[in-house]
C-alpha cells in the first residue's frame, strides 16, 4: 500500500482513479486545484504524486517546478493531452518522473504507478565510485555529479539514472525495454516513448549539437549507444 496524492480538476476522473487505486490497496487523497496541490505535495504525506498539467489557479507546471525546488522527492507521474510532446518535455524539466496520455488505459497507469514505486522504495545496491569521462564530460556516480567543460551540468533524476544506465554499458546498444527495466523499473508490457523524450533531454544538455549527437546515438529499430571512447575508473565501498 502507498499514499497516493491525485492532484485533477475533473472530479469524474478523479474519482474514478480513487477507485482503482484504493481497489489496488493503495491510500488515495484528491485534490482539484492547483494550490492546494503544492499544499498538499509538500505536507510530507503523499508517497506518489499523480498530477494533471491544466489545472485551474496554479497550473501544473508552475505545481511540479516549485514542488520540487521545495524539495518534494516522491516520484511524479504526469497527466497529458493526446499528441503535445511539448507538454511532456516540459513537465520532464520541471522534474516529472514520467507521464500518461489522456486518454489512457486502467492498466496501463496502474503498472506506472507500481513501477515508480517500487523503484522509490528499491534497496540500495552497493555504493561504487565511478567516473565516466566522453569529450567533456564527467560522470561521478558518488557525488551524483555530471559536469560540461567543468561546468555543472544540471540533469534531472531520471536523466541521470538514464545517462549512468548508458554509461555502464558504453559501446552497447541499449534497447528501449531493457532501458525501461533498468531505469524505471517497468515490464515488457508498458509502452511508451519516455525513454526517447529523456534521451532528447540529455541531449540538449550534453550535446555540442543535439540534431547531430556525437555521443549518444540512436541505433535504428534497435535502442541507443553511448559511444565507446570512454575511460572509467571504479572502486567497490
Amino acid at each position: 500500500m502507498a499514499r497516493i496524492l491525485v492532484v485533477e480538476d475533473s472530479e469524474k476522473l478523479a474519482q474514478g482513479l480513487r477507485t482503482n487505486l484504493e481497489f489496488d490497496g493503495h491510500e488515495v487523497r484528491l485534490v482539484h486545484d492547483g494550490a492546494q496541490g503544492l499544499d498538499a505535495a509538500l505536507d510530507g504525506w503523499p508517497e506518489l504524486v499523480i498530477l494533471d498539467l491544466m489545472l485551474p489557479g496554479m497550473d501544473g507546471y508552475a505545481l511540479l517546478r516549485t514542488a520540487r525546488e521545495r524539495g518534494l522527492r516522491a516520484p511524479v507521474l504526469i497527466l497529458t493531452a493526446l499528441g503535445e510532446e511539448a507538454e511532456k518535455v516540459r513537465g520532464f524539466r520541471f522534474g516529472a518522473d514520467d507521464y500518461v496520455t489522456k486518454p489512457f488505459g486502467l492498466m496501463e497507469l496502474l503498472a506506472r504507478v507500481e513501477a515508480l514505486l517500487r523503484r522509490s522504495r528499491g534497496t540500495p545496491e552497493r555504493v561504487l565510485h565511478e567516473v565516466y569521462r566522453f569529450g567533456t564530460i564527467e560522470v561521478h556516480t558518488t557525488a551524483h555529479v555530471v559536469t560540461r567543460d567543468g561546468v555543472s551540468a544540471t540533469l534531472r533524476p531520471r536523466e541521470y539514472d538514464l545517462l549512468v544506465a548508458l554509461c555502464r554499458r558504453r559501446g552497447e546498444v541499449v534497447s528501449r525495454a531493457d532501458l525501461l527495466r533498468d531505469v524505471w523499473g517497468y515490464g515488457d508490457d508498458v509502452v511508451t516513448r519516455t525513454v526517447d523524450t529523456h534521451v532528447a533531454e540529455l541531449r540538449r544538455k550534453l550535446e555540442v549539437d543535439p540534431a547531430l549527437p556525437r555521443w549518444i546515438v540512436t541505433v535504428p529499430r534497435a535502442g541507443y549507444r553511448l559511444e565507446p571512447d570512454i575511460v572509467d575508473t571504479s572502486t567497490a565501498r
